[in-house]
């Protein structure tokens, strides 16, 4: 099976069948009495990582389809053991709230990969465009709370300085690429400084910190929290801010207004301040801001997000209350 990375090449064992279930069965309870069907990569970023989806069949003929999470600079033991963590602390599929993550199953060292079962389900962006979005957004709501609460200790932290240390790495890209825009570009990033000078303080928690559409996924009256990869100590309305943000930059590419699924965001916030207090609506406003400011980066590195470039920065210039002086 043909696969190349010089990074990792190690991924050929880890796509060949015969291989992986060599190694399935000396590392993974739940492979002892499997056979593998297929192997198919998901998702590679060359050098970096890789998601690989195994579909297996035991000796009863119960179909098992896992994930593997391949990392180039070394197992990620970290979020394995969180995940873990999780799961056995009421993330588990039997949760009574309906909120999980997907079960862990074991780890393989010699491909530096770590593996969870493949849930069933829909990515909570596909809802987006429909009329029955206001369950998923409460629940996501929920979702986000039960994580803050959590109290598993992060390894690591993620502050206001770290958030506008990425707008500074990231702004000025855009602004080689588009000189025409420098001077709204250096308004936009003193602007976003000064909002996050002003951004009220909060107890600092185990966030996601990638919290977005695509991590979530639904099935029926059952939601998964993926990709806790970044998971940190934070500010909670960071995951909320950034959410909404991600809805409004999805609701301007795909319907052309960024306040079409205004109703999604208003039950997502209504609910998540029922939970968690009033005092956060703020800060989760100012995060808004702060993702839209990041999102005019990320169009320009996409050819079928560029058209929108413009569109992010006349956004972020209103929300920060820039003056234009055309």
């Amino acid at each position: 099976m043909g696969f190349c990375d010089e990074k990792m090449g190690f991924l050929g064992d880890a796509l060949d069948r015969v291989r992986v279930e060599e190694c399935f069965r000396e590392c993974l309870a739940i492979a002892k009495n499997c056979r593998v069907q297929n192997v198919r990569v998901i998702r590679h970023k060359l050098g970096r990582r890789c998601l690989i989806e195994y579909v297996l069949i035991n000796d009863v003929g119960e179909v098992i389809r896992l994930i593997g999470k391949v990392r180039a600079k070394g197992t990620d033991f970290y979020s394995y053991e969180l995940q873990k963590s999780l799961w056995e602390s009421g993330f588990g599929d039997d949760s009574s709230d309906g909120i999980s993550v997907p079960e862990p199953v074991g780890i393989i060292p010699e491909w530096q990969m770590w593996l969870q079962r493949q849930v069933e389900g829909e990515i909570s962006t596909q809802f987006l465009s429909r009329n029955n979005g206001i369950f998923p957004a409460q629940l996501i709501a929920e979702a986000a709370h039960k994580l803050h609460q959590a109290n598993i200790p992060p390894r690591r932290s993620h502050t206001m300085s770290d958030e506008l240390r990425i707008l500074h790495e990231r702004i000025p890209l855009v602004m080689q690429q588009y000189p025409q825009w420098q001077t709204r570009l250096e308004r936009i990033l003193a602007a976003s400084d000064n909002l996050g000078a002003n951004t009220p303080e909060a107890k600092r928690c185990g966030i996601h910190r990638d919290f977005y559409p695509d991590q979530v996924i639904v099935n029926n009256s059952r939601l998964y929290l993926l990709d806790l990869d970044l998971y940190c100590a934070g500010n909670p309305a960071l995951d909320i801010g950034n959410f909404i943000a991600h809805i409004q930059e999805y609701s301007l590419r795909t319907f052309g207004n960024f306040q079409v699924l205004q109703n999604y965001e208003n039950a997502l916030i209504t609910r998540f301040l029922q939970l968690a207090g009033k005092e956060f609506l703020p800060a989760i406003q100012d995060y808004i801001t702060l993702t839209l400011v990041r999102h005019i980066y990320i169009s320009s590195q996409f050819p079928e997000r560029l058209p929108f470039t413009e569109v992010l920065l006349n956004l972020c210039e209103q929300r920060l209350k820039i003056i234009s002086d055309l």
